[in-house]
């Protein structure tokens, strides 16, 4: 049996065992994560760390990518692959897929601009949503096995290397980018998918194509589209695996990393920060971080509903999964 440094990773997930009557949740949960994903700073992992799916997506998503290889590579390449295919949770994966394409084909455009509109109401509701979300990480913590300032070593590291690299955020904008950068650009976002913590879109807003990015999506560019996807799966099946065997092998330190992401990603979610824009209007990353300055009740109410949000998410989550006494 295979021995695990941190704690027992979770159960596999198997698609015959989750309940049909979950798809329209499943929908919404991929509607939300698609949703956070077009917001730099807003990390798609962490919604689905809230909304108890983030096990069961890495899980499924890393079978999903050995059958792949198993049917390109061998041996026996139909008969191995059709095995992990079975071990994937296809009534999640799909509802959740079809829920975030969803989200980027309809929200693209109105989430630009709120983003660019109203900067300090939009940072104010993500701080919200994902400051109660750390919660999340440490609720599934497996029983510790060293001293606590070992562990908390190991958030403070994770969160001061977030807030830096947040810092240093800010490239310029590039309207017509080539398609190689479009397709290394794309490989290293979708990472930031699977990460709690990690934005996909902020990575993009750094090296600026997160503009160029949301108006190909915006206006149907099928060219760009193709060319982004395609660099989201090569990503994606090159780090998914390594993941999960991450959170297999050393859950508690991947889940403890994974919550120092998250505090110190909260750096390019303050409210109030100063301009960043260029000649254009166009935001290229966190300014500096002010004390609170007109507007202040907007984000503070929006920031309130986003962790008020959150709370409830995670109450019911933890309702719902909690054994039965049938």
């Amino acid at each position: 049996m295979q021995q695990t440094t941190d704690g027992p990773a979770p159960t596999e997930a198997l698609a015959s065992r989750r309940p049909r009557r979950l798809l329209p949740l499943d929908l919404l949960r991929g509607f939300l994560i698609g949703m956070a994903e077009l917001v730099p700073g807003v990390s798609g992992g962490t919604v689905a760390l809230v909304t108890g799916v983030y096990d069961e997506l890495i899980d499924s998503a890393s079978h999903a990518i050995a059958a792949l290889r198993r049917l390109v590579t061998g041996p026996d390449r139909l008969a191995s692959a059709r095995v992990e295919l079975r071990r994937t949770s296809w009534w999640l994966v799909i509802p959740v897929l079809v829920g975030m394409a969803t989200a980027v084909l309809t929200m693209a455009g109105v989430l630009s601009s709120f983003v660019s509109d109203h900067p300090e109401h939009a940072r104010g509701l993500f701080f919200g949503l994902v400051a109660v979300s750390v919660i999340v990480p440490l609720r599934m913590l497996p029983h510790a096995t060293r001293p606590a300032w070992v562990d908390g070593l190991i958030v403070a590291a994770a969160a001061v290397t977030a807030f830096v690299m947040t810092g240093l955020a800010g490239g310029g904008s590039e309207s017509d980018p080539p398609m190689i950068v479009v397709f290394l650009a794309a490989a290293v976002a979708i990472c930031a998918l699977v990460v709690p913590g990690v934005s996909g879109s902020f990575f993009l807003l750094a090296i600026g194509l997160y503009t160029a990015t949301l108006d190909a999506v915006d206006s149907r560019d099928l060219g760009y589209i193709a060319v982004f996807g395609l660099g989201a799966i090569v990503g994606l099946a090159s780090f998914v695996k390594i993941l999960d065997w991450l959170l297999t092998t050393h859950r508690r330190t991947t889940l403890l990393v994974m919550t120092g992401l998250m505090l110190g990603s909260l750096r390019a979610l303050w409210p109030w920060q100063t301009s960043t824009e260029d000649a254009s209007g166009e935001a290229h990353g966190p300014g500096s971080l002010l004390a609170p300055v007109d507007p202040v009740p907007g984000p503070l109410l929006l920031m309130a509903l986003g962790a008020l949000v959150v709370a409830v998410m995670i109450w019911v989550e933890s309702r719902s999964s909690a054994p039965s006494d049938d």
